[in-house]
């Protein structure tokens, strides 16, 4: 598989950490939540991330249809996973390596990467911890400061470096610092040697740093000046600024930033830009139907997609400005989206439902079993391959009925892990604890490698709060709401 060496891009393609308003904060911990569409209250702080994206950052060549040899259609891959290892984030040594008392409580997993043998398990206090793969043994803790609180996390896979993005209570958790540190270095401990970046930036609310992965580039916005600057992702090289109070959003697109300016009574002023140096390529104005909120403003390619308030979904070519409608009873406004950049489909997250859609705004897909376990648009516990045909996510348990009895209320608290192919639907493959055969993987007195799992193979599907899929090494990483992250592997 010529891809091995390189971290394939799953979900995390673009994230967005947006500052959060002082008073937001408490040392209980600090609560994550999805940027949804919709402009939210402005006196709402969101401490957490923007909706991902999915990203065709290099173009593979078209997929033949769907066949038997596609890599998914076949669940074999996927076939015995059974509970390998257990780590958990939190031990006695916490108190001694970090200063923050309300890093030292047990607070539920919020965000895992992995890259190049290397687990990274952030919980919602701001405490992150790093795992040796190969050891199963804790490597450290990446809150190098004291007072650091870490927000979020990005694999970089250009220079296989892992930047994170912290708050410090020596200016009460205000502004978002970013610190980028090779893995290798991670691996032997080295935390020391990773470096700052985007020092000049003032990152404090409304302020937020923007990773895309399907650009390569860095997107910062500095409140205080109303300045928008984008970096090289491979260099964190400065590459040009756009300063204008009248901006309302941008919104990153393949190629291009739509800027998306306050709006009018009835219309919109945007501005479509050159993603490499900003150059304007096209000016235009989009019409709205007066005083209707307006859901949500996305760019996907050469089209954009518009949704009011109690009005139709409009998809107009910018091209040609050719639109296609679709009615408001088919189409909700989601809290989510991710788009499918290779395959041409947008996802949309509504409620527990997922549903894949094209740009001609037809329903392509509804999934049979994948009804997620989370009701909010928290898409840290989705995973979406590569090649954007499979999608892994923590979903309620269908009720079976297995010899006359339905089992649907014994595992009412608990949840199952689901493969479900975005073309058909059809789930291929769960690690499921209604599965009788699924256990814990057995040990050899002679492996003195392996971790002590004290967890039963129902507890750790319960309440799971962060899924991860490692595509070369075909496992999958779970996090729950005790701190606890579990490896999953056949």
């Amino acid at each position: 598989m010529e891809h091995h060496h390189h971290h394939k891009p799953g979900l995390r393609v673009r994230l967005r950490i947006t500052a959060a308003r002082r008073r937001a904060w408490s040392s209980a911990g600090l609560q994550s939540a999805c940027r949804k569409p919709p402009r939210r209250d402005p006196s709402d702080s969101v401490h957490k991330v923007a909706r991902r994206e999915i990203g065709g950052g290099h173009r593979r060549p078209p997929r033949p249809a769907a066949t038997s040899s596609s890599a998914f259609s076949c669940p074999e891959k996927f076939h015995n996973f059974q509970l390998q290892e257990e780590y958990d984030t939190y031990d006695d040594d916490v108190h001694f390596l970090v200063q923050l008392p309300f890093l030292w409580s047990r607070t539920k997993i919020v965000e895992i990467v992995a890259a190049k043998d290397v687990i990274f398990a952030l919980a919602q206090s701001g405490l992150c911890g790093a795992f040796n793969r190969t050891t199963n043994k804790r490597i450290c803790y990446l809150n190098i400061s004291p007072d650091e609180v870490i927000r979020s996390l990005f694999y970089n896979k250009n220079n296989e470096s892992l930047i994170t993005v912290s708050v410090y209570e020596s200016d009460r958790f205000s502004s978002l610092k970013c610190r980028t540190t090779p893995i290798e270095y991670i691996r032997r401990g080295q935390l020391n040697d990773g470096f700052p970046l985007f020092e000049t930036e003032s990152l404090k609310y409304p302020g937020f740093v923007e990773f895309d992965d399907v650009n390569g580039k860095v997107l910062t916005f500095s409140a205080q000046d109303s300045t928008y600057k984008v970096f090289d992702l491979k260099n964190y090289n400065f590459l040009y600024s756009i300063c204008d109070k009248n901006i309302q959003e941008i919104k990153i697109s393949p190629g291009i930033m739509l800027v998306i300016y306050h709006k009018s009574a009835n219309h919109v002023p945007l501005t479509i830009l050159s993603i490499e140096d900003g150059t304007p390529l096209k000016t235009f104005t989009q019409l709205l139907h007066r005083n209707r909120k307006v859901d949500f403003i996305e760019q996907f390619n050469e089209k954009l997609l518009v949704k009011q308030d109690k009005e139709n979904l409009q998809i107009i070519d910018v091209r040609n400005s050719n639109l296609i409608e679709v009615n408001k009873t088919k189409f909700m406004t989601p809290s989510a989206f991710i788009f499918l950049y290779e395959n041409n489909l947008f996802l949309t997250f509504c409620n527990r439902t997922v549903a894949a859609w094209n740009f001609r705004g037809e329903l392509v897909t509804s999934f049979d079993d994948h009804e997620l376990w989370h009701s909010n648009c928290n898409t840290n516990n989705i995973y979406i391959t590569s090649d954007q045909d499979l999608i892994i996510s923590y979903c309620k348990v269908s009720r079976e009925v297995r010899n006359g009895v339905d089992q649907g209320t014994e595992a009412s608290s608990l949840g199952s892990i689901n493969m479900s192919n975005i073309f058909t639907g059809k789930c291929v493959a769960k690690i499921s604890p209604l599965d009788p055969t699924l256990t814990i993987a057995p040990r050899k007195r002679s492996d003195t490698s392996r971790s002590t799992i004290r967890s039963t193979v129902s507890d750790a599907l319960e309440d799971i709060t962060a899924l991860f899929y490692d595509e070369d090494s075909n496992e999958i990483y779970t996090g729950n709401s005790k701190g606890l992250v579990h490896v999953w592997s056949n």
